[in-house]
This record gives structure tokens, C-alpha cells and sequence, in this order.
């Protein structure tokens, strides 16, 4: 099967790239249209032509941040992007994953192709390659503020063009210089103003935030399933998800959510309304509007993050064009970091929803005739057994501790660099604690999900459902059996997670 090219030619990519690029979906190709060439190239001659007449760049004469007074002969500029990458190597955490860490070159790349870096078209051309053969550069997760961009994770990005540090091939951590070997690809000693491009940039945060975003994405429409499903398993009234009622309040991402459960619930003005019970609790009858929030937030995070995608971030810009050095703060992740401090609490809100969700099914006080914690022993081995009752006890820690991750990252910024970088914008840790809040939300849903089937097919009566429910159901219980008795359920709920993060779970249009 023919992969998809998505081609880097400086105009622009979209979420939906990065993510194809990062799952080995889409093959990434450089441009080499000769037009193309010709911008890069001239940034580069550009500040050749600057060192030639006038003696001094930032970061190419001189050293970085609140050393930039410091002045460097022209016969040791050659060794400045060295030492630059090289004290950065100081990174500590576990390592970036391998969809993550594609996807930090994918970023990076397509902001040095906008042209305003002052970089040579062979060091775009090496990323390039780096993907082609799928070399990952082993990138430690913790060490950067989020402004000077991310100088500390970039690092290993740098040194690994260099040839130095290692990587991650065919499965394997690897010294860079033996797979550059094995593979013929010469390391780049890098020119003036390179190492400061390629580091001084927010494409981690972007990155990760990227692939946050595909992943909340798809969590807002299984979250509207499942609550769907809970609504027939707590016998619910389906007319909480009236038209009418939602054409009141027109948030549009409400109205969806609300549409999608209508539709599964085959609600039409036909449908016997529930008389016995006018108001669910809130987790049925407000879930609408708990996923709303998410679903209306995607379109101004998709503004945000694309932006900062498509955008020259490092410092300073190299115009060319106009032979302008132009000194600002562009590598500051502020964007990102709001959009991820956002993200994270819309979907920590799904996992308090699911949470409440389940605690109302798990309770015969409030489950509507179900059977206590959904156990679907019967005769004398009911007794022993004790359903989802554990499984709810976790599905309460997940979401605490998600809870508890909500707290804003931006907010913490510190003086760091001799109070050059003042104020920073935590934008790689508001980034990885919204991969957090999802890995628990994900595995909040997957609990539920596996739950909730159990609690339809206890409250019987499922051939009547709706196509969607019915595909959902029989998708589940092709994978994982009714509880029909205790047993450990580790290994579905990971296998749960895991179909969730490949989106199989297959859902509305």
C-alpha cells in the first residue's frame, strides 16, 4: 500500500499531517523545487555576507542569551553551534516515544522551511532523512521552560545531526554515528546560526500538543457514545437531548454532542417520553454540555496549534529578502501553553463525567434495577462475586489524579539565565501534563466503556438499539467477554486503552 506524501515546501501543515507523519501513515518529503532551494540557501548566504562585512550576528559572533555581550572571534565561530547543543545535553526524564519524537522533526522541519532561519537547504534536507529512514533522535522529555523555546530537548536533535548522542532504529538504542555508518549519511558540522535555529524553537510543545489534540478529538466523540450507552443502561430519559431544548442554548458543539446521543437514542417525536423520571442526574443529563466544552474548544486549539506550526519561531529572523536581522521572542510557547492548560482541563472534565457515570451504575441505590457493581454472576456464585466494583475504585483514582493535573503550567514561570529568560512559558509542561490528563481520561473511558456494554446487555432488550449502540456493543464483546464472573481485568483494560489511542472503536461520521 502507497503511502501518503505530504510534502514540506514552506506552505504550511496541518494537525492532521503531523499526526499521519508521527503514526508511519504518511511518508514526509522536503520540496526540492528550485525556488524553494533558492529562499533557504539565501538566508544562509545572508548571514555569511553579514559575518564577511559587518563581523557580528547574535548567536554567530557573540554568545546566547545574557551572553550575547560576549564576543567570539570569527576563527572560533565555527565551534559555537557545537558548544551550544553540547551544554544543552543536559535532559533528564524518560525519553519522547517514537509517534512523539516523529513528530518533533516533522515540526521542526516545516518551521525552518518557512525561510526566516538563516539555514542551508542541507540541513532541512537531513531531518528529512532522519525520517525517511525513521533515525529517532532519543530525546529526554524534561528540561525545558518553553522559552528560549525548547533549547534543552532540541539539543538532542542537533547533536544527533552532528553525528553525536543516539538514537532509536529498527527498534534499538543506538550510537548516532554507527547508524549514520551503517546508512551512509555524513554528519552535518553545523554553520554559524544552525544550532541556535534548530534549538531555539517551540516544536516540541507543538508536537505534543498536536498529537494531544488528535487524541482529545476522538475522546469527545467516545465519551458522547458512551454516555449514550449509559443512558440505555440506566434506563434515562431520552428527551434530556431534545432539538428543541438545545436550539435554546446554541453552543455548537453542545448541539453535536447532544444531535449524536439523539440519533443513537432514536429519539423522534414519536418516542415515548419517560414519565416516571423527568431529570436524570447530572452526569446523563448535562453530558452534553460537559463534552460541548470540548468540542467547542477544537476549532480556536486547532487555531492555535496550527499557527504556532506554520509559523518561524526561533530568535533572531533572518529576512533575506530584506537583508533584516530582525531581534525578537518568537521561540515563546505562550500559544501552546494556554491551548494545552485548556485542553487538559476540557478533558479532565470527560474523566470526572465518566466517573460519576460509572458510580451510578455501580449502585443499586441508583443503578434502576441493575445488579450491584454490574455483576453478571449468577445463582450461587453471585455471592462471590463482585462485578466492576474495583474497577469503579480505579476509574476514581485515574480521575483524581487528572483532576490534579489541571492546575495551569503557564502560571509557574521562573526567572531563569542570569533573569534573561524572566518569563517563560512552560509550554513543553503544560504539553506533557495534558498527555497525562488523556493517558488517564483514556483509561477512564476504556473502564467505562467495557462497563457500560455490560449494563446494556443487563438491562436487556438490545436488538431494539439503534445501529450505532448495537455495532459499538458486538465491536466490544468481539474483543472482551461479558463479567460473568470475577476475574482480573488488567490486560483487557490495557487492551481497552489500547484500541482507544488507534481510534478502532469505530464511531460517528
Amino acid at each position: 500500500m502507497t503511502k501518503q506524501i505530504i510534502m514540506v515546501d514552506g506552505k504550511g501543515m496541518t494537525i492532521e499531517d503531523i499526526c499521519r507523519v508521527a503514526e508511519a501513515g504518511a511518508r514526509l518529503e522536503l520540496s526540492d523545487a528550485p525556488a524553494f532551494v533558492e529562499r533557504i540557501d539565501k538566508g544562509a548566504r545572508f548571514i555569511e555576507t553579514l559575518l564577511r562585512e559587518e563581523g557580528f550576528v547574535y548567536g554567530v559572533t557573540t554568545g546566547y542569551g545574557d551572553s550575547c555581550t560576549v564576543s567570539i572571534p570569527l576563527e572560533n565561530v565555527a565551534e559555537l553551534s557545537k558548544h551550544l547543543y553540547t551544554f544543552h545535553g543536559c535532559g533528564m526524564g524518560a525519553h519522547f516515544d517514537p509517534q512523539q519524537t516523529r513528530a518533533i522533526l516533522a515540526v521542526r522541519l516545516n518551521s525552518l522551511a518557512q525561510g526566516y532561519s538563516g539555514v542551508r537547504y542541507t540541513l532541512l534536507q537531513r531531518i528529512a532523512e532522519l525520517l525517511k529512514h525513521d533515525v529517532l533522535p532519543l530525546i529526554p522529555q524534561e528540561g525545558s521552560v518553553g522559552a528560549s523555546g525548547d533549547l534543552t530537548p532540541l539539543s538532542y536533535l542537533a547533536a544527533v545531526l552532528a553525528g553525536e548522542r543516539e538514537v532509536l532504529y529498527q527498534g534499538e538504542k543506538q550510537p548516532t554515528a554507527k547508524v549514520f555508518s551503517r546508512l551512509n549519511i555524513e554528519p552535518l558540522t553545523l554553520k554559524p546560526k544552525e544550532g541556535l535555529a534548530i534549538m531555539n524553537g517551540t516544536a516540541v510543545m507543538t508536537a505534543v500538543a498536536s498529537l494531544a489534540y488528535r487524541r482529545a478529538e476522538y475522546l469527545a466523540r467516545l465519551c458522547t457514545r458512551i454516555t449514550s450507552l449509559a443512558s440505555v443502561a440506566l434506563n434515562g430519559n431520552a428527551y434530556h437531548f431534545d432539538a428543541k431544548l438545545f436550539s435554546v442554548k446554541p453552543h455548537a458543539g453542545q448541539i453535536r454532542a447532544a444531535a449524536r446521543i439523539r440519533d443513537d437514542l432514536h429519539v423522534t417525536e414519536q418516542t415515548p417520553r419517560n414519565d416516571t423520571r423527568l431529570q436524570d442526574r447530572y452526569s446523563l443529563r448535562c453530558a452534553p454540555h460537559v463534552i460541548g466544552v470540548l468540542e467547542d474548544a477544537l476549532p480556536w486549539l486547532r487555531q492555535f496549534i496550527e499557527n504556532e506550526l506554520n509559523s518561524a519561531n526561533d530568535n533572531p529572523i533572518i529576512d533575506a529578502e530584506g537583508e533584516h536581522v530582525l531581534h525578537g521572542g518568537h521561540f515563546y510557547g505562550g500559544h501552546i501553553a494556554f491551548a494545552m492548560d485548556s485542553l487538559k482541563t476540557a478533558v479532565a472534565n470527560l474523566a470526572d463525567l465518566l466517573d460519576r457515570q460509572m458510580a451510578q451504575l455501580m449502585d443499586p441505590k441508583f443503578n434502576h434495577g441493575l445488579p450491584a457493581n454490574l455483576s453478571g454472576a449468577k445463582g450461587k456464585q453471585a455471592v462471590l462475586n463482585h462485578g466492576f466494583k474495583a474497577v469503579q475504585i480505579a476509574v476514581s483514582a485515574w480521575t483524581a489524579e487528572a483532576l490534579k493535573l489541571t492546575m495551569p503550567a503557564s502560571v509557574f514561570s521562573r526567572s531563569t539565565e542570569c533573569h534573561n529568560q524572566d518569563k517563560v512559558s512552560m509550554g513543553t509542561i503544560a504539553a506533557r501534563d495534558c498527555v497525562r490528563v488523556l493517558e488517564l481520561t483514556e483509561q477512564a473511558a476504556a473502564a467505562m466503556l467495557i462497563a457500560v456494554v455490560q449494563g446494556a446487555e443487563l438491562r436487556g432488550n438490545t436488538a431494539s438499539l439503534s445501529e450505532g449502540l448495537r455495532e459499538t456493543m458486538a465491536q466490544v464483546r468481539g474483543r472482551i467477554p461479558l463479567l460473568d464472573g470475577d476475574r482480573a481485568l488488567e490486560q483487557e483494560l490495557r487492551l481497552g486503552v489500547q484500541l482507544i489511542r488507534e481510534r478502532h472503536w469505530r464511531l460517528y461520521d
